[in-house]
């Protein structure tokens, strides 16, 4: 459903409720993806979102209550009987109970861990043992094993036994003795013979990956080669787990958020925006701008450097702002395209040199464009043509020269600190639009003085 029908869902719940139509709002829910539902009841009471939950299905609600964002899980935790409770933590997958106890508050998880059984609670624990950027902290351990002896007939029957409890069906993955030997799909069991062996068909050249693997490198994988499903296994090389795709698109679009938000100068945060308090957004976003006010003292000091220069032709004063929100954005621009591309894995650090002669002939080409339209720009809009007191013309030149060279400047600069962030350790996002345009700012005025002091003799 897009937002609109959303809304529309959001209306006609609140219309049945308060007319008491309970049959028509189970016949509602009914029709409509629990995933959508989840969306339709933000904002309405405790009691209604209690209410509609109970109306339905077994399967609905446990598929609504894992799409739920924490809040809402922590709603319908605190309003559920400890039968109702138990009967979610059956249905929820255990990577998606794991989740769960992440993100509530100490109380609540007593509770719901009080309410599974002794087998889940381990399983649990297990998981929740692996660091939290690890390809272990995001894995289920609800998978079908199969045995490379067995026919296909018999794996069928194993399937049907214990595949609706697993989280996945489409891949299956064959152990001996727990390690991992070879991968089987459901579609070649289905157009195999049911007396093959499955040692015969399945395919032992397999991507996998171990439990100490960055989650985000797991989620690269998913990219990669177009997977449902990855096998995690342990040094050992023993099948422990496996990571499905919809954990994978939680890891991508986690990542993507918190670069966006180390990119415009804020730290990171775990909640969404609307969601995220007043002062806890203050708290995010001050440091970066305490940060880089300080740093703008660097900017200041070589103004204040070049005082007397700026006296004796107030006119260049009036560019400086142009010069470096100029250089600024050309640094941006080269910025974000080497951390997406780093990102994603188009870009590698063998690949620097090959990234700093491109992007110097770019440099060149956007230099050369804009330079005569500032010259221009300068003259006949900014009035220079006309001045009197300056010779027009030099200080047009003077613009036009120092945007040149600030832009090359500015793109060496911005493809080259991500790069160098990687190479040290760092997160290449943190080298992005705050130190880039200071670092720019600063260096694009040294060279706007420069060159106005050599052509105007200042």
């Amino acid at each position: 459903m897009n937002e609109n029908q959303i809304h529309e869902l959001h209306e006609k719940i609140v219309e049945l409720i308060e007319a008491k139509n309970i049959v028509a709002l189970k016949e509602l829910l009914s029709s409509v993806n629990p995933i959508d539902i989840a969306e339709a009841l933000e904002g309405l009471d405790e009691k209604d979102i209690l209410l509609t939950y109970r109306l339905l299905s077994k399967e609905s609600a446990a598929e609504l209550f894992a799409a739920a964002d924490a809040d809402f899980q922590e709603i319908l935790v605190k309003g559920f009987s400890d039968k109702e409770l138990r009967a979610v933590m059956d249905e929820l997958y255990l990577d998606d109970a794991a989740d769960l106890i992440e993100e509530m508050p100490a109380n609540v998880v007593a509770r719901i861990l009080k309410n599974t059984d002794a087998e889940t609670r381990k399983s649990i624990n297990a998981l929740l043992l692996y660091p939290e950027d690890t390809a272990g902290s995001i894995m289920t351990p609800e998978y079908v094993s199969l045995y490379p002896t067995m026919t296909v007939d018999e794996a069928f029957n194993k399937i049907r036994k214990e595949g609706v409890d697993k989280e996945t069906i489409y891949t299956c993955y064959v152990t001996d003795n727990r390690r991992l030997v070879g991968v089987v799909s459901v579609r070649s069991m289905l157009i195999a013979d049911k007396d093959v062996k499955i040692g015969d068909i399945m395919h032992q050249n397999m991507i996998v990956v171990e439990t100490t693997d960055d989650k985000e490198f797991v989620a690269a994988q998913f990219q990669k080669y177009g997977y449902l499903a990855i096998p995690v296994v342990d040094r050992e090389k023993r099948l422990v787990g496996i990571v499905t795709i919809d954990d994978a698109l939680e890891v991508m679009e986690d990542e993507a958020t918190e670069d966006i938000e180390k990119m415009a100068a804020i730290l990171p945060s775990e909640k969404p925006y609307m969601k995220t308090g007043v002062f806890a957004t203050w708290a995010k976003r001050i440091p970066w701008l305490l940060l880089l006010m300080v740093s703008a003292t660097f900017t200041s000091k070589i103004i204040g450097s070049f005082e007397a220069a700026l006296y004796s032709c107030v006119a260049l004063t009036a560019f400086i702002p142009m010069i470096m929100d100029t250089g600024g954005n050309a640094g941006g621009q080269a910025s974000v395209t080497i951390i997406r591309g780093l990102s994603v894995g188009d870009i590698e650090l063998r690949d620097v040199f090959k990234i700093i002669w491109k992007e110097v002939r770019v440099a060149i080409l956007c230099g050369l464009t804009i330079a005569p339209v500032a010259f221009l720009k300068v003259l006949f809009i900014d009035g220079m043509f006309w001045a009197t007191e300056v010779n027009g013309f030099t200080v047009a030149f003077v613009v036009s020269l120092t945007l040149l060279f600030t832009i090359i400047i500015s793109k060496l600069i911005g493809c080259t600190l991500p790069l160098l962030a990687k190479k040290i350790g760092f997160d290449p996002a943190v080298m992005a639009s705050p130190f880039i345009t200071t670092i720019v700012d600063a260096l694009s005025l040294l060279l706007y003085f420069a060159v106005a002091s050599s052509l105007l003799g200042l």
